[in-house]
């Protein structure tokens, strides 16, 4: 355990809170140009998010019809499309993550594949910082970093290939409080590309410091964010289960 981890995880709320929760439900509005592109939806949606804390098994309610909900179950890398009323399994797709393979910025994503993307997103932000505890995961403090008037501690992830996420190695900075401001990673999925993610409004939900807006940019060569963002994300509501 090094020192920075050490006060992040304390900042968040603290490893004892966090070992109590065993699930979230969220309620969010994603919204931004992104998901227009990709042929899914060029409106903010509203989703409930119920994710496990301790294993990667997401569910959104509703999914891209009033009567549909989604599953992932990251560790054996299979989606489902599942009917509200009875949870009878409508669709499924199992090596989902492969089928990214052969897109580019602007090809369409089928329904699961969005899915996909935000299901393992949203796990892996939701159980930030915590996660960086779980077996497998290490990580190192970098050299600070300046931004925003502010001077910011670097920490960098390592995650193992059974956990599912943007990539495996990530960058992430904290204030002097421990909070996060900002995460860095290029997206596996989506071509590779690299991503400068702002987080900010952090309120106490369960015990636990949860940030409720999230801004994501293209991120430039000299680790500058693109003027406009492309992905928002802001969270409502946050419940144990």
């Amino acid at each position: 355990m090094n020192d920075l981890l050490e006060h992040v995880i304390s900042a968040h709320g603290g490893r004892e809170r966090w070992l109590q929760i065993g699930g979230l439900r969220v309620e969010a509005t994603l919204h931004g140009s992104f998901w227009a592109v990709r042929g899914f939806s060029d409106e903010p949606f509203e989703e409930t998010v119920t994710i496990d804390t301790r294993r990667e098994l997401i569910r959104f309610s509703p999914w891209a019809k009033p009567d549909h909900d989604f599953v992932l179950r990251a560790e054996d890398d299979v989606v489902e499309l599942r009917a509200a009323a009875d949870d009878s399994v409508l669709e499924t797709q199992s090596g989902i993550r492969s089928t990214y393979k052969g897109y580019d910025l602007t090809s369409p994503w089928k329904p699961l594949q969005v899915g996909y993307f935000i299901g393992y997103a949203m796990w892996n932000y939701l159980t930030t910082p915590f996660l960086f505890e779980y077996p497998g995961v290490s990580s190192r403090e970098g050299e600070s970093w300046s931004e925003n008037g502010e001077v910011w501690q670097r920490l960098h992830v390592e995650f193992p290939s059974f956990i599912a996420t943007h990539t495996a190695e990530q960058t992430f900075y904290f204030g002097d409080d421990g909070l996060l401001r900002r995460l860095d990673y290029n997206v596996d999925v989506n071509t590779g590309v690299a991503v400068v993610h702002y987080v900010s409004d952090y309120r106490t939900f369960e015990g636990i410091q949860v940030p409720t807006r999230r801004r994501v940019h293209r991120r430039n060569a000299d680790n500058s964010a693109g003027e406009n963002w492309s992905i928002g994300i802001d969270i409502n509501r946050v419940m144990a289960v």
